[in-house]
């Protein structure tokens, strides 16, 4: 009786394991996120000309109150759309990190720095589930049109909250549509990030960015790996997608929800 309990044991055990032979092993004490996520695709959302003609980085920057002399980080930055102009932003006294996880993005990118000289950039290569952050550094995280594709949210969001300064914020842009067609629905992103311990504190939706946007801060400690319940896709189960509600937004007819 004693072997066929530990062989049934050791069953259990080889089917966790090849379970989880799809995720990095850096993730395997968080959640598995279910939910699909987009391929990564191009590194560009749209044009910038056409982005600058609807004002989507000034409406950004403005909602998100970046000022000169603050530090930010553009996580998935791309070719650098958002980086340059948060640069220009900040000024000389301010510092923006652009991180991403393609290497020939970030050439290219840090290739567009030395040319425009963008003296108050650094660029730092991250990894699918940890974006490398340095501690209590950042007055706002940027993630637009990124959040969609990271397949480990859960490991993500929880190894990128200690970079948050004291009254530090995250800022994140994306589509009202299905995670796998490079969006995600605004109740599970919101469940997702409140699941690591942090709260909404605005949401509106502008035609200028395309889709929406929402701003959120830490609150509480931080929870252990092992203590985060997955959310799951809405529709499939209403009670994994509820938040709390006791976020304060401004009256505007713009804000949709908390």
């Amino acid at each position: 009786m004693r072997t066929i309990i530990a062989l049934m044991a050791l069953a259990a055990l080889i089917a966790c394991d090849v379970a989880e032979d799809d995720r990095p092993p850096t993730s395997r004490d968080f959640p598995r996120a279910y939910r699909p996520v987009s391929d990564t695709g191009s590194t560009a959302f749209s044009t910038e000309q056409i982005r600058d003609d609807r004002r989507e980085a000034v409406t950004v920057m403005d909602e998100a109150q970046i000022t000169s002399g603050m530090t930010v980080a553009d996580l998935g930055a791309g070719e650098g759309y958002y980086t340059v102009r948060l640069a220009a932003r900040v000024g000389a006294q301010g510092r923006v990190l652009a991180n991403d996880i393609d290497e020939n993005a970030l050439r290219r990118l840090g290739n567009r720095v030395e040319r425009e000289r963008l003296d108050n950039v650094s660029i730092v290569l991250g990894d699918p589930d940890n974006p490398k952050l340095p501690e209590q550094s950042f007055d706002r995280v940027f993630l637009v049109h990124m959040y969609h594709e990271v397949a480990e949210p859960y490991a993500f969001l929880w190894r990128m909250r200690p970079a948050l300064a004291d009254g530090g914020q995250v800022i994140v842009v994306d589509v009202d549509r299905p995670a796998d067609e490079h969006g995600i629905a605004p109740q599970l992103l919101f469940c997702e990030f409140e699941r690591v311990g942090y709260r909404l504190v605005e949401f509106i939706r502008k035609p200028q960015i395309a889709g929406y946007y929402a701003q959120f801060e830490v609150t509480g400690p931080r929870p252990d790996p092992h203590e985060i319940e997955p959310c799951v896709q809405p529709g499939d189960d209403a009670n994994a997608l509820s938040i709390s509600t006791d976020s304060d937004t401004e009256d505007n007819d713009d804000v949709q929800g908390t």
